[in-house]
C-alpha cells in the first residue's frame, strides 16, 4: 500500500501526463495558419518540458539536481501558460478544452511552486 507521499506523487504525475496528453490533442487540432503553427511548436516544446523535467526529477542524482528539475518544470509551465493565454485572446482553438487546460496548469504551477519552497526549506 501506498504512503501518502508516495500516492500524492503518483497521483501528480498521473495528472501531469494527462495534462500534457490533452495538450497534445489541443494543439493537433489548432488550425493550420501559421500563427498556430508557431504558437503550436512553442505550446508543444514547453508543455511537454513540464512533464519531461519533472520526470527527470525523480531520478536526479543531487537534491540540488532535484530542484533544479522541479524549477525548469514550473518554468515551463508558465511558459505554456503564455502560449495559451495568447491562443485564448486571439480567438484559436477550442474555448473550452483552452479554460481547462489553463486552469489546471495554474493548477499545476502552484503545486509546482509550493513543492520547490518546500525543498528550499522556505514554507
Amino acid at each position: 500500500m501506498e504512503n501518502g507521499k508516495a500516492k500524492f506523487k503518483n497521483d501528480f504525475k498521473k495528472r501531469l501526463y494527462t495534462w500534457v496528453l490533452r495538450l497534445v490533442k489541443f494543439i493537433d487540432k489548432l488550425p493550420r495558419d501559421s500563427v498556430c503553427q508557431v504558437m503550436g511548436k512553442q505550446l508543444l516544446r514547453s508543455g511537454t518540458s513540464v512533464i519531461a523535467n519533472y520526470v527527470e526529477a525523480n531520478s536526479a542524482s543531487s537534491a540540488k539536481d532535484f530542484i533544479n528539475f522541479f524549477t525548469h518544470s514550473l518554468k515551463s509551465a508558465n511558459e505554456s501558460k503564455v502560449w495559451l493565454a495568447l491562443l485564448r485572446d486571439t480567438n484559436k482553438g477550442d474555448k473550452t478544452e483552452l479554460i481547462w487546460l489553463i486552469n489546471e496548469l495554474i493548477e499545476i504551477a502552484k503545486i509546482l511552486a509550493s513543492s520547490i519552497l518546500k525543498l528550499k526549506g522556505k514554507k
